[in-house]
């Protein structure tokens, strides 16, 4: 099993962390998040560092907590003092987006614009109406609205169009061949 829920964390200057009983609130520049506590975790903070502690005695469950509390911490300490960021390309001909306030709108192919509302925690730029770039201090929920807008369009095998994460390549299939 994993130890990585042993090693304390390195809270930044920027980054402050309130602990009520089974609650975790991280508050930074960027933005803030919460998460709960399992019930057989403790955390201890110390100046500038944080060490989760476990009561794992003859419970499995604990210990495998542990190291996910670990993860869901430090990735929130992260997004709230740098943020987060995916970028999505548009490849096909005439597929294009636009973004008004928090609406992005999206032109793939079909006979109709599609309209997505994004989530308040998301922010989202357009660049070159073909790049889309998501920002956000929430790791979770970027990588939900990121599958979500490829969801719209995936990319297609044949000829590589459709909605693609940045540096995503996709493997092409070879078209029917010819009869002989």
């Amino acid at each position: 099993m994993s130890r990585i829920g042993r090693r304390p964390i390195k809270i930044p200057q920027s980054v402050k962390i309130q602990i009520d009983e089974n609650q975790i609130l991280v508050t930074g520049p960027k933005g803030r998040q919460q998460a709960s506590l399992h019930e057989k975790l403790q955390m201890e903070q110390k100046n500038d560092e944080i060490k989760i502690l476990a009561d794992y005695k003859g419970d499995t469950i604990a210990r495998t907590q542990m190291g996910t509390l670990y993860s869901l911490l430090n990735n929130m300490i992260t997004g709230v003092s740098a943020g987060f960021q995916k970028q999505l390309r548009l490849v096909g001909v005439g597929y294009r987006a636009a973004i008004s306030g928090k609406t992005l709108e999206l032109n793939l192919g079909y006979s109709h614009p599609i309209k997505y509302e994004l989530p308040d925690i998301v922010d989202a730029k357009v660049n070159a109406n073909t790049q889309i770039v998501l920002e956000s201090c929430d790791k979770q929920a970027l990588g939900q609205v990121a599958a979500l807008i490829k969801q719209m369009r995936p990319p297609e095998p044949y000829k590589g169009k459709g909605v693609l994460f940045e540096g995503e390549k996709i493997l092409r299939k070879a078209g029917k061949s010819g009869k002989k």
